[in-house]
């Protein structure tokens, strides 16, 4: 018991604040790529790789995180993530080398693996009729801290900075968010309980085996949730990383803070529109509602699918409006790829928990960790030094996306989509009733 009786509510507060300002410290550094480029030397393709660089770690350790959450509860694990990832941030605020300061930013990054530790907390507390929205608020609002620090970082630790420690304004952010996430991570821990009973605490951990484990993982829906979420999560984290670096380079806008607040309107979108994706497919599931009669009964199936088409469309988007010159055009047209995100992240993370109940973390964690591999690959193909300009990237991007979603339509007609949480692509290799995760 913590010091304040938890409520469902309350634990959807907790959570969404955590990874809210994991996500700000996660993308700290994509505001003052210009001054760091400047005093370590670096060229527009290395600063893409660092932007490339701060998902490299996240496949893993979500997927890690997704099943140690599972098995010991999210509060334990959530301040342990906080905590190094503080200690980390100031270490980084003091590098001299570059080579230093890319290994301390890449454990930093590690915070983005937060956001499955809270996925399997809210998960524990609420019931499936209300998860898409719950989630959708949590995730929602909890990326939005990405929009936070491009939006207040700059503005508080101006180009003219001067403190008590740094004269240099990055530094002084990465220093001063470090000490912030220690303090949040010993409020996490004190006030954080794991689940709404014992009983629901004691089947997930039960069901926290490698056997299941593995059993979620292959099963076909989680498979393509996976994938849809590299081309809806990744493509966000991709965007979070490199639109501050876009419309500086590519509208020749030298103003630092003016070119954060453009890449803010798509961290925004992608944030805070996240609980409409979720909660329209909680609708759509409760009134029974077709909208695409191709998967007739399948209606969190039908959403995802509308949501993914939105993706690849508003990215062919992106490329016209960049290429017409007018950077207001690009904003407008990257805050449409957001809200595309947005919608699809919400209803793919309606689904994921209804899976398997008992074993949100361990699906999390696989969806998660999977869909950030788009954050990696994306920022290289932004920044490929072949392309004849920086606009045409989004395209190629979009053609790539294209297999996906065509698997995803497969996936989601109802005679596969029934089964989609028995059947997987790689055989259970003999599993017992008992490795695949049970109901509530």
């Amino acid at each position: 018991m913590g010091l304040i009786k938890m409520t469902k509510w309350r634990t959807l507060v907790l959570a969404t604040v955590g990874f809210n300002f994991s996500f700000l410290i996660w993308f700290s550094f994509a505001p003052f790529t210009g001054p760091m480029a400047d005093e370590f030397g670096l060229s527009l393709a290395e600063i893409g790789i660092l932007a490339s660089a701060a998902i490299w770690l996240a496949p893993f350790g979500r997927i890690l995180t997704g099943w140690l959450s599972d098995k010991f509860g999210a509060p334990a694990v959530f301040a342990i993530v906080l905590t190094y990832v503080g200690v980390f941030s100031i270490a980084s605020a003091f590098a001299q080398s570059y080579a230093v300061f890319f290994v301390e930013r890449l454990i930093v990054a590690t915070a983005g693996i937060t956001f499955v530790i809270g996925i399997q907390h809210v998960s524990e507390w609420f019931d499936e009729e209300n998860l898409g929205t719950a989630e959708g608020i949590y995730a929602g609002i909890g990326n939005a801290g990405a929009a936070g620090g491009a939006l207040i970082l700059p503005r508080v630790f101006g180009s003219n900075w001067s403190g008590p420690l740094f004269e240099t304004n990055w530094r002084a952010a990465f220093f001063y968010t470090g000490c912030v996430s220690i303090v949040l991570a010993v409020v996490y821990y004190t006030l954080g309980e794991a689940a709404k009973s014992d009983e629901k605490r004691q089947a997930t951990a039960d069901n926290a085996s490698f056997k299941g484990w593995f059993y979620t993982a292959t099963r076909y829906g989680t498979v393509v949730l996976a994938l849809a979420y590299v081309m809806t999560f990744g493509l966000e984290l991709s965007m979070n990383g490199w639109l501050a670096t876009y419309y500086r380079e590519g509208f020749s806008t030298d103003n630092l803070v003016l070119a954060s607040t453009f890449a803010a309107t798509f961290s925004v979108a992608a944030g805070l529109l996240r609980p409409i994706g979720g909660y329209v497919s909680d609708v759509l599931a409760r009134k029974e509602k077709n909208i695409i009669p191709l998967f007739e009964g399948r209606y969190r199936e039908q959403w995802t699918f509308v949501t993914l088409s939105f993706v690849v469309l508003s990215m062919f988007g992106m490329t016209l409006a960049g290429l017409s010159g007018q950077v207001l055009v690009a904003v407008g047209a990257g805050f449409m790829v957001g809200m595309a995100c947005a919608f699809a992240e919400g209803s793919i993370f309606a689904q994921v928990p209804a899976m398997f109940p008992n074993s949100s973390g361990a699906v999390a964690g696989v969806v998660g960790g999977v869909g950030t591999v788009g954050g990696i690959v994306y920022p290289l193909v932004y920044s490929a030094p072949f392309l004849a300009s920086l606009h045409i990237g989004y395209s190629i991007v979009a053609v790539s996306m294209i297999p996906i979603v065509l698997l995803a339509a497969w996936v989601f007609q109802p005679h596969i989509a029934e089964i989609a949480t028995e059947s997987g692509f790689i055989s259970a290799g003999g599993a017992s009733e008992s490795a695949a995760p049970g109901d509530d």
